[in-house]
């Protein structure tokens, strides 16, 4: 599943690559201005997104499936703000950016190296990327190369005729995008347009709304209810970890803080597989260990909400939902300030 492309594969992506770069395609293209193209694997779609435009940040993204088209949405229409630390760590993209030598690692330079490019300057040097939720970048795997590839080739294609004709990508109908579709007639692959809604990723949702009943009776005995409100966040913490050889994850930090005084009341980081019985568990134990109960608890994200739901509405908590909570953003942004200036 992970299998690392060969070197033939990577001599194809970095010709690509630079064939792209030097388009420059960026010129007349703006990050907005998306399109798809299938992957002739299996059929996904993923949704390109060229920037550059600006003159910070040269590259072409390619967004796969749905969720990854709202998660561009997202952060295109300021939902998602590219400032917020959280915004890096839950895309789900294959990016190809060109970037100077120092940002260049030694893993993509001993590729380089055996494929004997020459590369010098600012911008010049391509580098690859898998993005995906709770994950820290990472390097591409066959298949995601095989459709970098793919993606970057059709990418140009729809650049050179946005370039005669910038109507190209207005869409005839509503969230319709264009897609560049595959039609394979034996060993030869004729790619057409074709104007496609996003289809919704078939994903299958289970319910859990499970709680130990026995430690809920028990809090409720032991815990006096005192005037405070809390604040409860989960986000990715600042920095990755990394089990034996596997893909570097970033944990899930969840903090209780004291809405008034700011002060940390609990902190505990969650790995990328934990589920919504672990994180109930924690919860549990430190109300247990805390043997109070607040008169209520501010909460901004939907998923924390639906996660603490069970408990809360058990032991007859308040629950607001805001769209800011004050004291877990400036402790969130001190760690994050604490661990950038390491």
């Amino acid at each position: 599943m992970n299998e690392a492309p060969s070197m033939k594969e990577w001599q194809r992506l970095y010709d690509i690559a630079l064939e792209f770069k030097k388009l420059e395609c960026w010129n007349w293209m703006y990050d907005d201005n998306l399109f798809g193209v299938q992957n002739p694997e299996d059929g996904e779609i993923g949704y390109c997104c060229i920037m550059g435009n600006l003159g910070a940040v040269f590259a072409i993204a390619v967004y796969p499936g749905t969720d990854g088209l709202e998660g561009c949405l997202k952060i295109q229409s300021g939902e998602i703000k590219e400032s917020d630390p959280d915004a890096l760590r839950a895309q789900k993209c294959l990016v190809a950016s060109f970037e100077d030598r120092n940002y260049v690692q030694k893993e993509d330079l001993q590729i380089i190296k055996k494929l004997g490019l020459k590369l010098r300057g600012q911008n010049e040097w391509p580098v690859f990327r898998s993005y995906l939720p709770g994950y820290f970048p990472w390097f591409l795997t066959k298949k995601e190369a095989l459709f970098l590839t793919v993606a970057m080739e059709q990418a140009m294609v729809v650049a050179l005729r946005f370039r005669e004709d910038d109507g190209l990508l207005t869409p005839p109908g509503e969230d319709e995008y264009l897609v560049r579709v595959p039609d394979k007639t034996e060993n030869i692959v004729i790619w057409k347009d074709r104007w496609m809604k996003p289809v919704p990723d078939e994903k299958t949702i289970i319910i859990d709304d499970r709680v130990d009943e026995t430690r809920i009776q028990r809090i409720k005995k032991k815990a006096v209810r005192i005037d405070a409100v809390w604040e409860i966040g989960i986000a990715f913490a600042p920095t990755p970890v990394r089990e034996k050889k596997e893909r570097p994850f970033y944990p899930r930090m969840f903090a209780v803080m004291d809405h008034h005084s700011g002060f940390a009341l609990d902190t505990y980081l969650f790995g990328i597989s934990d589920d919504a019985s672990v994180f109930r568990d924690h919860f549990l134990s430190f109300l247990e260990k805390m043997e109070v109960l607040p008169q209520e608890i501010l909460i901004k994200k939907d998923a924390t909400l639906h996660l603490l739901e069970p408990i809360t509405s058990r032991l007859y908590i308040k629950v607001s939902q805001v769209l800011e909570l004050l004291a877990s953003e400036e402790f969130h942004d001190g760690m994050f300030g604490f661990f950038s200036d390491k």
